[in-house]
């Protein structure tokens, strides 16, 4: 499964930074949705859909729109029609079956992501066995093809962290991470061992969050805080049981920010994390775990 990349970047974040700018030009001239959609004759969800980047626009959508907006100078309407194509176009993921279409489209194009869970490695960072024996458990049981599927696209979602300008990643996982061994002794061995190797890379922090710590603020919940370049917005992705969940208000990302500061100064250093890692790892061999 090859990743095709070209100049156009993601069509989910090409999507997101056509409707930031729709919004912010929509309030400028102080029309309200309903007004819009009126204009448009269409419904107002299909308005708030363009704006949140969970709909395309199409050339006509942008013509009108640029007309009821007062938008006349030909190089501003020429880019919000070119993000209005690109945000049509198709990425490699959207081809397959996963429910997390919209994160992997954002994960593609962001400069910047912070990332805590408390029970798993990332996707991010894990290795295919490590994948397998996460989806030998779950509810409902896919398929083997389509856990193959998920083994594929988190190879090909981990290309962007050695290619060109990679974003850069922070990465805070609980201690526990490190002592469930999913897949098996030899697994969360290799697993461990790939860790260390993605916290040498110049562009990711491997931080874990000891035992000693005790309680701390994102205690129960795991999140990615994406960050962009461009107008397209900040967002947290929360993923759970009952679904995955898009944050996107200002405040709400504040929050999720301040936790994250608060987790850095709880954390290990790198370096030290390092040293926890590679000592977890050698359990892995003969002993408590068996072996290996």
């Amino acid at each position: 499964m090859a990743e095709v990349r070209g100049s156009t970047g993601s069509p989910t974040v090409r999507r997101r930074e056509l409707g930031a700018t729709l919004r912010t030009l929509r309030l400028d001239r102080g029309f309200t949705v309903d007004q819009v959609a009126e204009h448009l004759e269409c419904s107002p969800s299909k308005v708030s859909r363009m704006e949140t980047g969970r709909r395309g626009a199409t050339p006509r959508d942008i013509r009108d729109l640029c007309d009821l907006y007062d938008v006349s100078g030909a190089e501003e309407r020429e880019r919000l029609l070119t993000l209005a194509r690109r945000g049509r176009q198709q990425g490699w993921w959207q081809s397959l079956s996963l429910p997390y279409k919209t994160f992997v489209g954002l994960e593609q194009e962001a400069t910047s992501m912070t990332i805590y869970h408390s029970a798993v490695v990332p996707g991010l960072l894990q290795i295919s066995d490590y994948t397998r024996g996460i989806h030998e458990k779950g509810v409902p049981q896919l398929s083997a093809e389509e856990v193959e599927e998920r083994v594929e696209e988190r190879a090909t979602r981990q290309e962007l962290l050695t290619r060109e300008n990679p974003p850069q990643v922070e990465v805070f996982l609980d201690q526990a991470v490190m002592h469930r061994p999913i897949g098996g002794p030899r697994v969360i061995r290799k697993q461990l061992d790939s860790l260390l190797a993605a916290g040498r890379l110049p562009n990711v922090k491997v931080q874990i969050l000891p035992y000693e710590v005790g309680s701390h603020p994102a205690l129960e919940s795991n999140f990615i805080i994406l960050a962009f370049d461009g107008e397209a917005p900040t967002v947290v992705y929360v993923e759970g049981l009952v679904g995955r969940l898009y944050v996107e208000r200002p405040p709400e990302i504040e929050r999720y920010l301040q936790v994250s500061e608060v987790l850095r100064g709880l954390a290990l250093s790198p370096k030290d994390s390092a040293v926890l890692l590679e000592n977890v790892r050698d359990t892995y061999e003969v002993g408590e775990y068996g072996h290996s």
